[in-house]
């Protein structure tokens, strides 16, 4: 039988090469690239074309729930991972919401981690034993809710994509060079999320990003 390709998704390297060593002891499953940010993931997956995409919820450049999105806009057959160190509720609603196959806790044993590749791979889904807890509180009240959307889902791909660049403390000039567009687009779409999200400020946009996984900490920020 072919061996499950795998691509790894996560931004520090010594967490990266863990997961690489603990894989290659795993037979039938083979670990094919990695990736140091969101949008190397996005690029390294539709190059390579793994079966599953074990991909840190946060990373620079791009984090991993929209990466997701992207990548399985593209090339639906993938099948993604969300790694983590925290099963806080809205992180797990949001990597369900990109269309995640499974959420893994970095904490989860190699036994765990292996078994959750293989089942996804299947067309199943996976969840760590405390992020399936979250899980089974969580539908009931989300399916019943008849709610809003949260604001985040009204932002567009590139919104959040200027949303986290901004929460990581980059000016408008860096924001564009990085995203491949204009200074006076860059500062457009800052303006579209300040409107969206009725937040006017960027510390504000910081505090907001960290709120809903886009980012994990805080920098000093910037924005000219």
């Amino acid at each position: 039988m072919k061996p499950i390709t795998v691509l790894l998704a996560e931004d520090h390297t010594i967490v990266r090469e863990g997961f690489r060593k603990m894989l290659e002891l795993e037979a039938g499953i083979k670990v094919v690239g990695e990736a140091a940010d969101g949008r190397q993931a996005v690029a390294l997956a539709r190059k390579l074309e793994p079966a599953v995409v074990l991909m840190d919820i946060a990373m620079p450049r791009l984090n991993g729930l929209e990466a997701t999105r992207q990548l399985l806009k593209a090339w639906p057959a993938v099948r993604v991972l969300i790694l983590s160190a925290h099963s806080d509720a809205a992180y797990v609603q949001n990597a369900v919401a990109a269309g995640a196959a499974g959420f893994l806790l970095k904490q989860d044993s190699a036994h765990e981690v292996c078994r959750a590749i293989r089942t996804v791979q299947k067309g199943k889904t996976f969840f760590s034993p405390a992020v399936a807890r979250q899980l089974a509180r969580l539908l009931p009240r989300a399916s019943g809710s008849g709610g809003p959307q949260k604001k985040s889902t009204s932002l567009t791909s590139r919104e959040i994509e200027v949303l986290q660049l901004i929460a990581e403390g980059r000016r408008i000039k860096e924001i564009a060079a990085d995203l491949g567009i204009s200074a006076k687009t860059a500062e457009k779409h800052r303006g579209h999320v300040m409107d969206k999200l009725d937040i006017h400020d960027s510390a504000g946009l910081a505090r907001y990003a960290i709120s809903t996984g886009i980012i994990e900490n805080s920098v000093p920020l910037t924005i000219t």
